[in-house]
């Protein structure tokens, strides 16, 4: 296993490898759990060399504490690297990757970015599209891997590939959840032991929504889902939406020709927890 946190080391490692060998990425901001573990498994069937990056991404938090809070694990990360067989980890510092100026690049992703988590989070897939970009640029994977759990972000990554026409096959990856059915997420960890095993609860609602969402309107099943977050004391339901797979607008009425997903934010205390569910 290779660590890098230079991009000069990291691509001249990267120009040795044959040019009929697949590159696989997995972007990560660290703290890893077994998630982000069953991205790397994804990539290794369809790839030759895996390459994970560890960089916690300041231009996409919208509040600076959150930035500060955020688990910081490297050690401990290179060690269950190690045990997937992991090739390649680069874990460059913020001045490798944004030199003297620490700002995003304004992007258009089609009005993806003003849905759900971007009506909450001001700036935040700017940052996000343009660390992933830089990223794409620096190691030039032939795939790249993201979980489900960020949906939103996964589409808006893939427009972004789509629109500056980057070479590069992006594949969204089925979310990973702890026994319980809690999306796994760094953030978990940083949960009180009551709001954890209160945060279940979350997974259980969407669950149930989707079996109403077969007989009952789109507004309907809302309004069941905010009742049912008002009645528990210990979550505080952020938004609830469901919305067309493709384009993330929010939907009042069904059409059998199109898929659709249910989106849902809660706060557990301070600790903010998203999901989503094909419906």
């Amino acid at each position: 296993m290779f660590v890098f946190n230079n991009i000069k080391n990291l691509q001249q490692h990267l120009s040795s490898i044959n040019d009929d060998e697949n590159i696989g990425f997995v972007p990560t901001m660290g703290a890893l759990h077994e998630g982000h573990l069953s991205l790397i498994k994804r990539a290794q069937k369809k790839s030759d060399i895996i390459v994970v990056s560890i960089f916690v991404n300041p231009t996409q938090f919208d509040k600076p504490e959150d930035l500060v809070k955020y688990p910081r694990t490297l050690e401990n990360d290179l060690k269950l690297l190690e045990t997937v067989n992991c090739d390649v980890i680069f874990t460059p510092t913020v001045d490798e990757i944004y030199g003297d100026t620490i700002q995003s690049t304004s992007f258009t992703f089609d009005g993806l970015e003003h849905q759900m988590e971007g009506k909450f989070r001001d700036g935040h897939f700017d940052g996000v599209g343009t660390i992933v970009k830089r990223l794409f640029e620096i190691v030039k994977p032939t795939n790249a891997y993201f979980g489900e759990k960020d949906f939103q972000q996964l589409q808006i990554i893939k427009k972004m590939v789509e629109k500056h026409k980057i070479l590069i096959n992006v594949t969204g990856c089925e979310i990973f959840r702890e026994n319980d059915g809690l999306a796994m997420s760094s953030r978990n960890t940083r949960l009180t032991k009551e709001h954890r095993l209160a945060a279940p609860f979350i997974y259980k609602t969407i669950k149930k929504a989707k079996k109403k969402f077969k007989k009952k309107s789109p507004k309907k099943v809302i309004n069941w889902v905010k009742k049912k977050f008002k009645k528990h004391s210990l979550l505080e339901l952020e938004y609830f939406e469901i919305a067309d797979e493709k384009t993330l607008q929010t939907i009042e009425k069904k059409d059998s020709d199109k898929k659709y997903r249910a989106f849902i934010a809660v706060f557990a205390g301070e600790i903010r927890l998203i999901d989503n569910i094909k419906l």
